[in-house]
Order: structure tokens, then sequence, then C-alpha cells
């Protein structure tokens, strides 16, 4: 899941939310690199109970990585996601608890987007090689060899062969590190693999919603998960967690292999293979914390709503922000057209929803119950801005276009995702970009925002012709968008209320159950990946004769809206009748092999502890009481674990006929060791009883310190990132001595050396970093309140430390300011409080005296709201 463009915008809206990993410097003993012991303190600084991981999101580059050889087998696959696991294990180094979870059989509402985005996949991929077959033309009538195939991404789906042998070497890894690495000796491990229903995010956010509320729960539970998915911050929110981060690699640009000649990509892949590649890149990507306490700070600011009538609740303000990010982005609704993020959508969002807050009668939400009336004012409110909005939109893209020169699209729309910079020719450069532009006359008859454009919009989206027909498919829309809502809201806060996503008017879900892994197959996969099926499945597929043969075209049209890059073009597939396709897979179940008929049943979590954890006795001794229960066969015999001795975990554990703890383990590959003496128990494992979800925050929660002030958070955007980044050189550099005094002028002598919460305190002026040093004259600044203990030492800097510093943090490390308007006139360039003493000004040319009078006028209007208590 995603929210494109919603992970930048909170990063640039609360900065501070973002902190990077620390980590210990790698040490090497006769030049061989030792392992990181994990047992030692966290040097972040902070210490994490659970560490979560979204599998997905390490299976997928382990795959397919960008811009690096692809892995030429399966094997390889699964080695780097040892190698990945480890690196952020090692990062993290929980202290209680791993969850590894893996994308399971997903409710009917993503399905559909899942077939989508595979269908879109293997269409790429016939398009891509039908281009290269063109290219290679030549060659291949010479006999040139073409080299092996990649791996299909698309078997990276529950039920396929892959996915199994994934979930056993997972299993095997698991083994290894619990027998071998003493920092996983301590700790419990839960693996939910493809077999277990439901995204990976949601069995995670399930695991932590049924821990809540309950006899053992521990309400300071730290937790981090690790996941690239934006909508995972929106999870962390609704669970109403404080001590809640979420893990992230930052994000670099990499340049592109396929824009080297083929020389240098061959000469690439002989230094080294595939899993070198990916091990090199791993020990170079770096990690960043998004700390969702902070972001929870941000947003009671960014939402308190004026003169309120009864006392505001954060907790339903954060409920009711969960639910407005759903009209920008999600994976089972779509997004409302006029709204944007890289346009400001949310927030204009937050800004109406503060405006109306009184006169729509209070919050939108309560838990992810959704109050319909007071949403419809809100999208009413939405709505009367929607016509300005696009005519916005409009003037931006004929300016676009004009600058483009092509007067349809801009230069970088490409055409089924393929950009015209990756082509060998030319030629098809030139065709890819005219199949856009045709793309775009078809779509741009709806002019959005000219007189007419709504009618025009049904016309074509829904050819629909008459008002009758335009009148009855708006209220249909609008009946099922409204139910895609409050489904949505019930899966964030609740998991699934329905597996078919089927209800009335007044929003009642049934909950069905969820399709086998097969039957999920069928209805996502292409027939081009049909080879991830069992043979008379794959008939189905291809079967001239088949019943359901218009479920899987070869070729289909792609809806690209002007102005959006390719990869979000609307694949039109389509619908798949459940009951037709569900009765043709029941006249082919009887072929599958003992082999397949496991692949297709739907399992249990599992469940690892060391022989010398707490939990591992009472496992051992139910194991042995119930060694010659009948009911092993069906794994019907459970037992509740007690919390007192499983690190305050609630839940269920099943044991079946074969042994918890077996002597040896084999190695699902050829070239590792086997498992010998194996001390780690293994057992299955089944969430707490469910139980309603309580949209607060658990009794007892110790609330972590207030990290910015008020006045911080209110701060614009831009001048938060640059004294961030000015905090950062400040630590990361070496001090150097004063500049000579300035005679006759009274001056605040800022230091660069660091300052601590003591001594900011005891300054007589807080934001003054450090002592004055005595060859600097100062006169005595005029009192201001005290710097709140709570934050932290590094903000503790003045208005004029920052933009001096923006004016010279190429060479200065201590900056002698002596009134407001030397500041501007350094940030303008003015050197005359130089710590160089040169008086003479640098010619700048006209665009450069323009750019420094524009950013004085913004300094003076911050400067005047005396946002940061300038001197």
């Amino acid at each position: 899941m995603g929210i494109p463009a919603f992970y930048r915008w909170l990063c640039n809206t609360f900065p501070d939310a973002v902190v990077d990993v620390t980590e210990d410097p790698p040490t090497f003993i006769n030049g061989v690199k030792v392992p990181v012991d994990t047992t030692r303190p966290n040097p972040n600084g902070m210490e994490f109970d659970n560490l979560y991981l979204d599998m997905n999101n390490i299976i997928h580059p382990c795959f397919h990585p960008e811009n690096l050889a692809s892995p030429e087998s399966y094997d390889q696959v699964f080695k780097s996601v040892f190698k990945y696991v480890d690196r952020i294990f090692s990062l993290i180094r929980p202290r209680k608890l791993l969850y590894m979870a893996i994308d399971g059989v997903a409710p009917r509402a993503k399905m559909n987007q899942q077939r989508a985005r595979r269908f879109r996949t293997a269409k790429d991929a016939a398009d891509e090689a039908s281009i290269t077959d063109k290219l290679r033309g030549s060659c291949t009538k010479e006999g040139t060899s073409r080299g092996t195939e990649g791996l299909d991404s698309n078997v990276i789906t529950p039920g396929t062969e892959f996915m199994e042998l994934l979930s056993s070497a997972l299993r095997y890894y698991i083994n290894l590190r619990m027998n071998h690495d003493p920092g996983w000796q301590g700790i419990e491990v839960i693996l939910s693999d493809a077999s277990v229903p439901v995204e990976g995010e949601h069995k995670i956010m399930s695991y932590i919603r049924l821990q809540r509320n309950i006899p053992g729960f521990d309400p300071n539970t730290r937790h981090c998960l690790y996941g690239l998915d934006a909508d995972l911050i929106m999870l962390g929110l609704a669970a109403h967690e404080v001590h809640f981060s979420i893990l992230r690699e930052v994000s670099r640009k990499h340049k592109d292999p396929k824009r080297k000649n083929k020389a240098e990509v061959h000469n690439l892949k002989q230094r080294a293979g595939p899993y070198r590649q990916l091990e090199s890149h791993l020990a170079r990507q770096k990690f960043q914390l998004f700390n969702l306490w902070i972001l929870r700070e941000g947003l009671a600011e960014h939402l308190k709503i004026p003169n309120p009538r009864v006392k505001v609740d954060t907790e339903r303000l954060v409920d009711d922000f969960v639910l407005m990010c759903v009209f920008v982005g999600n994976d089972f609704i779509p997004h409302v057209p006029s709204l944007d993020i890289s346009e400001g959508a949310i927030s204009l969002l937050m800004r109406v929803y503060r405006k109306e807050f009184i006169r729509m009668g209070g919050y939108l939400t309560d838990s992810f119950e959704v109050n319909l009336e007071r949403l419809e004012h809100f999208l009413q409110v939405i709505a009367s801005r929607e016509v300005s909005t696009f005519r916005m939109r409009r003037k931006k893209q004929r300016t676009s276009e004009m600058g483009d020169g092509t007067g349809l699209v801009p230069d970088n729309v490409s055409v089924e995702g393929h950009n015209p910079e990756n082509h060998s020719s030319e030629k098809e450069s030139v065709i890819s970009s005219n199949h856009v532009a045709s793309e775009a006359r078809i779509l741009d008859k709806v002019k959005l925002g000219e007189v007419g454009w709504k009618e025009r919009y049904y016309n074509e989206k829904f050819e629909v012709q008459t008002a009758e027909d335009r009148e009855s498919v708006t209220k249909h829309a609008v009946l099922k968008y409204v139910e895609g809502i409050s489904w949505v809201m019930h899966y964030y806060y609740e998991g699934v209320c329905s597996w078919q996503c089927l209800g009335q008017l007044k929003i009642h879900f049934s909950l069905g159950k969820p399709f086998k892994p097969f039957s999920q197959l069928m209805g996502v996969l292409p027939a081009a990946s049909g080879q991830a099926l069992p043979l008379f499945y794959r008939k189905l597929m291809i079967d001239p004769s088949s019943p359901i043969l218009d479920f899987y075209p070869t070729d289909f049209e792609l809806e690209l809206n002007v102005g959006k890059p390719a990869w979000q073009a609307i694949c039109k597939l389509p619908f798949i009748d459940e009951c037709r396709l569900l009765n043709e897979i029941s006249k082919v179940q009887h072929t599958l092999t003992d082999e397949e008929k496991w692949r297709n049943t739907l399992g249990l979590d599992r469940l690892f502890v060391h022989e010398s954890h707490p939990l591992a006795a009472k496992i051992s001794a139910f194991s042995e009481r119930n060694k010659n229960n009948p009911k092993l066969n069906k794994v019907k015999v459970k037992r509740k674990i007690n919390p007192k001795s499983s690190s305050g975990m609630n839940g269920y554990i099943y044991l079946c006929n074969k042994p918890i703890c077996p002597a040896e383990i084999s190695s699902p590959f050829c070239d590792m060791e086997m498992i010998m003496k194996n001390r780690v128990i293994s057992v299955f494992y089944k969430f707490p009883t469910f139980h309603p979800h309580i949209a607060r925050l658990p009794e007892g929660v110790t609330m972590p310190e207030m990290s910015i002030s008020r006045h911080e958070l209110l701060l614009p955007s831009f001048i938060r990132r640059k004294r961030k980044a000015i905090d950062h050189r400040r630590f990361a550099r070496r001090p150097s001595p004063p500049p000579p005094p300035l005679e006759g002028r009274s001056t605040v002598a800022i230091s660069a050396q660091p300052l601590d919460a003591e001594s900011a305190l005891a300054s007589s002026h807080p934001f003054v970093a450090g002592p004055s040093p005595s060859n600097v004259l100062s006169r005595p600044l005029p009192p201001t309140p005290p710097l709140r203990a709570t934050v932290r030492p590094m903000m503790a800097i003045s208005y004029q430390y920052l933009v001096a510093e923006s004016a010279s943090a190429s060479s200065q490390t201590s900056v002698a300011v002596s009134s407001r308007a030397d500041a501007h006139s350094l940030v303008a360039g003015s050197s005359s409080a130089s710590t160089h003493g040169d008086s003479r000004k640098p010619k700048r040319s006209r665009s450069q005296k323009r750019r420094a009078q524009r950013k004085r006028r913004k300094l003076n209007a911050i400067a005047s709201q005396q946002i940061i208590c300038p001197v």
C-alpha cells in the first residue's frame, strides 16, 4: 500500500519527526568483518521492545533490485533477504519480540488493485521484450545469445511455489540465528508467512491492537515497524500507541545502469554477482526513524480549533486526520481528483477542517465510525474549491506544454512505464511519445474546470449520455464511495470487516471468508504468469474453450490522465465475477497433488523461542503432557500463553503432530550448514481473542517529553529544516577561535560549541549557545522566559545564529552578530560583519540581488512576528 508524496509532505511539514539512525562502526579482525554484537545497548540512545518487519518491502528489493543486476535464482533471493533482515535487526536490536509478516490472501478490494498491478507488470514486460527483439533483430539473426530471462516478480503472491520455498527458508534462517546469535536468544520470534490471510502490515497492526488493554499488556512498549509504504504512518496513528517509530531507508538517487553502454553493464556483472552487489548496496544504505509521538504533537497544533466550545480531544483529532488522508490516496478507493498532495491538498483539508469544525458540529469520526452528515458538510466545502483547483492545474499544464514544445504533454511522461531515455533507438522514443500524446488528446475532452466539465466527465468515464442516466450513475458512485470509506476506516482500526466488501447504504458488512491461495492467484495473475499455477488451473487462463477466458485479456487499454506519470495510468480490465470463477475452480480441484493441496490451505503463525527463554519450559511441559493427544493431527491442541513468562505477550500456542524441537534442521540450500543440536522450540501461534479496538491512549502510559515547543511547531517548514541542518553542522565540525571584536558595537556572541540543557537554562539568555568569549564585547540581553526543560538542547539557537549560519556555513564556526539588521545583511551577501574583516562587497548579478531582496523581505516578515525571540 502507499500514498504518493505523503511521506515527503510529512518530512517537510514535521522535519523534527525524522531522525537519522546511528550505527556502530564496523569491526574487522584480520581483514574479516565481525558481525555486530546486538546484545549491546542501542547506539541511538533508545531501546525498542518490539520490531515488526513488513517482509514484502524486503522481498521485492531482493527479487528485482533497482539499478542492480537481477538475481539468477531463488537461492540468491533468499540469501539477500537474510542479509537485509540482519541489517535491520542490528539497527533496532529488539529486546522482546521480532514479528516477520508476509502478505497473505487479501480482501477483494485489495485484490482488484493487485490484479491491475500484476497485469500491468506482465504487459510492460511483454512490450519491453517486443522492443528489445526489434532492437536486437540483426544480432539474433547472427546467432547472438540473448542471455537468461529474468525472474517473474508476479510469483510474489500467496500460493505460489516461490512463497512456499521462501517460508521454508525463513524458518531455517530463524533457527540458525537463534541457535548462534546471543541477540536473538532472549526474544520471541513470530513468522507469519503467505499462508496466513491478510496483508503483512495489517497482520502487524492486528497483533498490536489485540495485545492492548488486556492483562499483562505493557502500555509503555516501544514499537518499531519497518516498511516503505507511507500509509504505515496512518496505521500507526490509528493504533493510538505513543511510543511508535517507523524505520525507512533514506531515499537516494542512483545512477541508472541502463544508461551505461553494454560493455559497462557486462563488466559490472563480471566484477560482482547479484548477491555481492546487493550486499554492498545494503552496507551503504542509510536509514531514518520517523517518530509518531512528534507527529502527534504537530497534528495537535496544526489542527487546533479556534475558539472551541468544548475541550479538544487530541485522539479524535488524530482519527479525523486519518479519515481526511483517505481522500488523497489509498489502495482501495480512488482519491478525489481535485486533491493532490503535491498541490497542497493535505494543508487545504486541515485548513477547512479548522475553519468548519464548529459549523459542521464537531468531529468527523468516533474511532472507525464516520459521521456521514458532518462528512457531507466537510466535502461540500472542499467541493466549492474544486473548479479553481482544476483551472489552476490547467494553467500550469498549458505552461508546461508550451515549455516542452509539444503542445500536448510534458516530455517526462512515458508510455507503459518506459522512460524514453532508456530506449536505445530515438525512433522508439518518438513512437512512445506520440502514443502518449494521442492518449492525452482523448482524455483532454473532459477539460476539467471549464463550463460543463462534470457532464463531459461522466460521459467520458462512465459512457452515459442522458441526464437521467447521469443522475443514476452519480447516486450509485456516491453510495459505493461512502461504503468504501467506511470499509477502509474499519480496516485501519479493527481489521477486515468484510472479505467481499459488500453492503447497503446503512453500511452493514458481512464478514464472509477469504479466498484460498489458488483462488486468489486466479483472481490477480495474468495468463503470462500462469506457470505459477497448477496445470489445470493454468488451462482455464489460456484454453480457448475456457468459460472464464474473458477474465484474462492479453491486451488492454491504459487510461492515462493528463499531467500524470504513466505509472499512475488506470488499467481498464474486466471485473472478475466471483461466482463464475469459484465455480470453474471447483471443477479442477481434484487434480491437485498432495503438495499443491498443502499450498492451497490457510495456515497459522509460527512462534520460535530459544530453550533458555522462560516461555520455552512452559511449552515443553505442555507438549509432553499432550504427546499422545489424538487432536494433534488436526492442530487443535491449544493453550493460553501466560504473559508473565512471555514478556507481556498474550495469545494461544497450538501443537501439531511434529516435534517442537527437532535435533537437526536441514538447510534448504546446498551450500549452507545443517543445524546440529538444535535448541530452538517452534509451535503455532494465534492472536488473543478478538476485542474492539479502543481508540484512546492505554491506561498507565508514560507520555514522552515534548520534543519541540509550540513556537517551533508553528515556524515555517523551510526555517525549521534550515535550523535542523545548522544543528547538524554545529555538532559535526570542530569549534574554532572567536573572531576579533567589533569596536564600538554591541554584539551578541554565539559560539558553535554544543550546548547542554543545564547550560542553556543557567544562561542569562536561553537562546545564546555557550558562554560569551572574553574578547568579544557584549551587553546584557533583555530578560526572556527561560527555556522549557523539555526542549532539546540542540534547538537552543537564536534567530541571528540561524540567518548568520545560512550565509556563512561554508567556513565559519563562530559568529558575532550586532543586530537584526546585521543578520539580514549577512543573508543578503553583505560582509560588513564577516569574520574575515573584508569590507569589499563582491559584485552580484541582478538575479542574485533580486533573490537577496526576496530573502530579506521574508526574514523581515518572520522577525517582525517575533517567532524566535529576536534581540
